[in-house]
């Protein structure tokens, strides 16, 4: 049964013989953290490494609390979600997130480097994609079926409307928004294992990423951006990283 803390519900999962690290799951946008990281395939394969295992749902998805307004849904107030989740744990755990729990794992590390050892981190697009968004464009779409212009937050207002709650997750893309990703501006100070699939276009410049954290490198695994982190490559390079 996942727990709550604000807006996110979580599941730790112990180890019968803890040895390393924990490890902290944060799935992508419109998934969760079962789906992305299934019981049978991450955490059983951690568990018996000796490692404890948080899995996440970030607001608006999973079991967590549905995002109210966009205040609530910054990347900092997701961080300080997360560090309260941590605040019961053995720190710093080791993180694998995948874009949009990509996206989070690189604020909660800059932010909070106490708290973040290793990290993997997959399908991570170099930029905001959020940020080119008309916010009130896509809810006239969601709530009047009237199509945008700009052709990108058509695509996403389209993907977000087939969800059950499609208010909730255009006030957590909003949110991101107003935090935009900004390597310049916020990095990690650790090594980092970028991943990212041949065939995917929305993270295919991840490498340049690289800069920002010195000694972090890029690996390409097969699959595009929803096949990637089903591979059997991406499991085992980020559990040989780790």
């Amino acid at each position: 049964m996942p727990t709550q803390a604000n807006l996110l519900a979580f599941q730790h999962f112990r180890s019968a013989a803890p040895k390393y690290a924990p490890v902290l799951l944060l799935h992508g946008f419109m998934s969760s953290g079962a789906t992305d990281w299934p019981e049978a395939v991450w955490g059983a394969s951690l568990l018996a490494a000796g490692r404890d295992v948080i899995v996440v749902d970030l607001p608006g998805h999973g079991a967590s609390a549905r995002v109210e307004n966009v205040e609530a849904a910054r990347p900092s107030r997701i961080v300080d979600g997360l560090a309260d989740i941590l605040a019961a744990t053995v720190t710093p755990v080791d993180v694998i997130g995948y874009s949009l729990g990509a996206r989070i794992a690189w604020s909660l590390a800059a932010q909070r480097a106490d708290l973040v050892g290793k990290l993997v981190l997959g399908g991570l697009a170099p930029n905001e994609p959020f940020a080119a968004l008309d916010f009130s464009a896509a809810r006239r779409l969601v709530d009047e079926g009237i199509a945008p212009a700009d052709p990108l937050t058509g695509f996403i207002a389209a993907m977000v409307a087939r969800a059950p709650d499609p208010h909730s997750l255009l006030n957590l893309a909003e949110g991101l928004a107003a935090e935009a990703f900004d390597p310049a501006k916020e990095a990690p100070a650790k090594n980092v294992l970028f991943l990212a699939g041949t065939e995917d276009p929305m993270a295919g410049a991840v490498d340049a990423l690289e800069p920002f954290i010195p000694g972090s490198r890029t690996l390409r695994v097969p699959g595009d951006h929803m096949g990637a982190l089903g591979s059997e490559a991406f499991r085992r390079e980020a559990l040989a990283f780790l």
